[in-house]
């Protein structure tokens, strides 16, 4: 039996261990002893380790006896946190969702003969895995991607719930966005080109410009129409441009009382209680992927849609069971050989790999997360 460690006790990484310990010898890894204890209580099958990864030495003692790792620590640990997996000379899946180009790590993966994953997520990744699929089978034209976890009653102003830190959230409402248009990559400012779509079970969400793209930038910039848009119930673009208007994202420091502050401190630790998912909170995850392009004599297009729900049984986040299993897929990929390169991958170089597609897209469905397919002949 293949021994996992899965660095990162929190909302993912429980339900990434969760999920591999019904097949394999998992240990979950975190640097908070009483996180640890709460998921000891809930699953006694699972090995833990207080592990704080700054501290390198302890971080490369920690992944030695251990087959492969998953990594899911905050982004700002996640470069450096890889780098020292990979020089331990371990294969790593990683969700850490770092801001800083992890591909180039590529050499030193290839020196220690590592096979690393990265951005292994639901976005980034999944849309980069179907992605990576067309990209192998047709001269791609068109790629968005539009999508957004959300909860399931709104409550006004922001009729939001974060998964993650807020400044996280706030990062991604602040940098500007990139894409491609036409060939040539286009920057502009987070929030923009606001667009209404419609879903079906949820309505109508408003999409707008975010720098979603990371790794895709780089490795399918021959491209030449390529975008990710945020989903969020409508109105939470102008709730969250006032904010930013009124200086409430600012990294400037401000005296007050005679203590120098952050006005982004101060926002992200009152945005912590107002979006901060309430246990057994029902929310879901939506996803649609459009490709398009010249497949043969045709002229075809490919929508894929995923809408996935609060799991109320096992008691798991919509957003934590599309990340995590679809991290858990391409774990099981390298274990079982199926996917075996040196170097630093993203998933859009699995997606075209052999089989790799499917499998992962069946390991989702066997989970009940369906990524539905519509293909249209546009033109022959």
């Amino acid at each position: 039996m293949s021994n996992i460690l899965v660095i990162g006790g929190g909302m993912v990484g429980s339900v990434i261990a969760r999920d591999l310990s019904e097949k394999y010898d998992v240990t979950v890894a975190d640097v908070s002893n009483t996180r640890l204890k709460l998921l000891k209580k809930r699953h006694p099958s699972f090995n833990t380790l207080e592990l704080d990864v700054t501290n390198l030495d302890d971080l490369k003692g920690a992944v030695k006896p251990f087959d492969i790792v998953v990594c899911g620590v905050p982004g700002h640990l996640g470069f450096a946190a890889l780098k020292n997996i990979i020089e331990s000379g371990k294969n790593v899946v990683d969700i850490s969702f770092s801001p800083e180009n992890c591909l180039e790590l590529d050499y030193l993966a290839k020196k220690h003969k590592v096979t690393a994953v990265i951005d292994a997520g639901v976005a980034p990744g999944m849309d980069n895995l179907l992605l990576g699929f067309h990209n192998t089978r047709m001269e791609v034209s068109h790629f968005e991607c539009l999508v957004g976890g959300l909860p399931k009653i709104r409550k006004k102003p922001f009729e939001y719930k974060a998964a993650f830190s807020p400044i996280d959230v706030i990062e991604e409402y602040t940098r500007p966005a990139r894409f491609f248009e036409h060939g040539r990559m286009v920057t502009r400012e987070a929030l923009s080109d606001r667009e209404l779509f419609e879903f079906d079970k949820i309505g109508t969400l408003e999409a707008f410009n975010t720098d979603g793209l990371r790794s895709l930038m780089f490795t399918m910039n021959n491209i030449p129409n390529m975008k990710e848009k945020t989903l969020r119930y409508p109105g939470h673009v102008e709730a969250i441009r006032t904010l930013k208007a009124s200086g409430f994202f600012s990294k400037d420091k401000v005296s007050v009382r005679g203590l120098e502050i952050t006005p982004l401190e101060v926002t992200s630790e009152i945005l912590i209680n107002e979006w901060k998912l309430k246990p057994k909170e029902e929310e879901f995850t939506i996803m649609r992927v459009t490709i398009r392009g010249q497949e043969g004599e045709k002229k075809k297009e490919y929508v894929y849609t995923m809408y996935d729900e609060y799991d109320r049984v096992k008691h798991e986040t919509s957003m934590a069971r599309t990340t995590g299993f679809t991290a858990n897929a391409i774990c099981q990929l390298l274990l079982k050989g199926k996917f075996d390169k040196k170097g630093v991958f993203a998933p859009e170089h699995i997606g075209g790999h052999t089989d790799c597609c499917k499998t992962v897209l069946d390991y989702l469905e066997e989970r009940k997360v369906r990524y539905r397919l519509e293909e249209t002949v546009l033109s022959t």
